[in-house]
């Protein structure tokens, strides 16, 4: 008699079991519900401030709806790109919000860029409209020249500017706007994977890689940045930090979402900013490092008396301590932030702990002054040996590359999908940042991976010797490169710029002060002075330097 089987039956999970997503309980991520969340709740609430110009909320909706409605009808479509060239203006944070309501993908262009790049990024791009600001004219009508993609081209007439530039398209801004719809639905994302936004690296060397944003890492992450830096209602967010960089670090929708006021500003100067902060009672910003300079060093009849503190999140290298020291006196909280375009700006966050209240400010600056922790909608973040892809101990001495991942990382780059697999060897995304990690988890960097200076096979953070010259009562900014040298094989070079009205020290006299302050093998062996080169958004070009280096006898 033949024995019975036993038949195996797959298990039922009970929890997937006619438990499906469906309208009611499930919708795809998009900061696109910020805003009209905030305008039904806020209706009256000033949204944006922008000289005399004031938009509230409810106001503000409508006026997007009305740009996705005019874009629509101008045959704008998913996946189509609409290229912005704009200060940070109303008009630029609104196309935040009404080109991907009408499907497409927003392309903030780096407007100190020039012509050729950006005749290049357009064709790139393959952009189907493109609204500029006057100012821009003179570099726009040269890369349409260029260019041979031919875009529907919108000018925008800033009330706030009255100086020169020709209309090159066939309509102005607010017109466009007059062709739309205020009740218009919009092309919601059918997919939270769905490109949101299209943001250009600013590379040294050969064309810049398009950087494609998604709709659920915008949503993320503009949440991450409201809680981090503590966005309410009752915020109000000065424009420092130009909106066309990882879109404003996210913020276009992250102070949205909390219903807080954006003050839009042209152009980045201390006797503009001082005297807005005041005036309409700023209290967030964000700027690079060089931002806090500016404020640091802005002469005494520009800076003002701050009624209250204001908090400003700074990112990029992390700010020599003498000038978050400098930020503090002024009456600003320092928040360090850390993070690239492929992240949609901050990643990490140099997270406050109580304890740091007591110590003394040079102290706590340094402490300050790291790259921190993870954010809280990152999911993952790790110090890893480029070689064997492992994980460094988190000693505070062991080098490292900053690695990556989560929802909050970019979706690759565009028609690039060699630099994508490179970008994301291993399941990370891998920053290029050189970095350790501190015994209490907190992550520092130390160099770009090509900025490290290896002298006698001993590595030499330029960073480490840049803190150090900070430092020194004459010196403004300061950037430090590898020099060839034929018995170390690299000597570190320092290129230094004074401080307005200080007297130029010797090149012995700043080595001489670096010693006892830094270990003497760091101490930079040529000391160069005057003004730094700059890349379009600020940051000091090393490239330039090292080349400059090679030349110095």
């Amino acid at each position: 008699m033949a024995a019975k089987r036993k038949t195996t039956r797959a298990k039922i999970d009970p929890f997937e079991t006619d438990l499906d997503k469906n309208r009611a309980n499930h919708a795809q991520l998009t900061p696109l519900s910020f805003l009209f969340r905030t305008a039904a709740t806020y209706p009256k609430k000033t949204a944006a401030i922008h000289g005399r110009t004031r938009v509230g909320y409810a106001q503000m909706a409508a006026r997007v709806r009305r740009f996705a409605s005019a874009l629509a009808k101008r045959g704008v479509r998913k996946g189509d790109t609409v290229a912005i060239m704009a200060p940070n203006i109303p008009a630029m944070l609104e196309a935040h919000f009404a080109v991907p309501l009408a499907g497409a993908v927003l392309n903030p262009l780096n407007y100190r860029l020039d012509p050729a790049t950006i005749a290049f990024i357009l064709d790139h791009a393959d952009a189907k409209v493109l609204l500029t600001d006057r100012e821009f004219a003179p570099t726009v009508d040269q890369a349409l020249r260029l260019a041979k993609t031919k875009p529907f081209v919108i000018d925008i007439d800033d009330p706030e500017y009255d100086g020169p530039g020709a209309r090159l398209g066939s309509v102005e801004y607010e017109d466009f706007l007059k062709q739309g719809e205020p009740d218009y639905a919009g092309r919601w994302p059918e997919d939270e994977w769905q490109a949101i936004c299209l943001l250009y690296t600013s590379g040294t060397t050969g064309n810049p890689k398009g950087v494609v944003y998604h709709h659920r890492g915008a949503y993320l992450n503009a949440l991450g940045n409201a809680l981090a830096f503590g966005l309410r209602p009752e915020s109000v967010y000065l424009w420092t930090l130009p909106m066309f960089h990882c879109s404003g670090w996210s913020y276009t929708w992250a102070a949205t979402a909390l219903g807080a006021t954006h003050v839009c500003l042209r152009r980045v100067d201390p006797a503009l900013i001082f005297p807005a902060i005041v005036a309409e009672k700023v209290t967030h910003m964000c700027g690079a490092p060089i931002v806090l300079n500016l404020l640091a060093h802005a002469p005494a009849d520009v800076k003002r008396k701050l009624p209250h503190r204001v908090e400003v999140a700074t990112g990029g290298a992390a700010p020599p301590s003498a000038i978050i020291a400098a930020m503090e006196e002024l009456g600003f909280r320092v928040t360090h932030l850390y993070g690239l375009t492929e992240s949609y700006g901050p990643a990490t966050i140099c997270e406050w702990q109580a304890d740091w209240e007591g110590l003394p400010l040079e102290a706590r600056a340094k402490l300050v002054s790291r790259q921190g922790v993870r954010y809280i909608t990152a999911d993952d973040m790790s110090v890893r040996d480029a070689a064997s892809g492992l994980e460094v101990p988190s000693d505070g001495v062991s080098l490292g590359e900053i690695c990556l991942r989560g929802n909050t990382i970019m979706k690759g780059y565009l028609k690039n999908p060699k630099a994508t697999r490179k970008a994301f060897k291993g399941g990370w995304f891998w920053t290029g940042d050189l970095a350790v990690r501190h015994p209490d988890g907190y992550v520092e960097v130390k160099d770009r991976s090509k900025d490290i200076i290896i002298s006698g096979g001993e590595n030499i953070s330029s960073l480490e010797v840049e803190e150090a010259l900070y430092k020194h009562p004459a010196v403004m900014e300061a950037a430090v490169v590898a020099k060839p040298d034929a018995k170390w094989g690299e000597t570190p070079c320092a290129f230094v710029t004074v401080k307005p009205g200080a007297s130029q020290p010797s090149g012995k006299e700043i080595a001489d002060w670096l010693r006892g302050r830094i270990a003497g093998y760091k101490v930079p062996r040529y000391v160069v002075f005057g003004p730094l080169p700059k890349t379009s958004t600020g940051k000091i070009q090393k490239f330039v330097l090292r080349e400059r280096a090679k030349d110095i006898a």
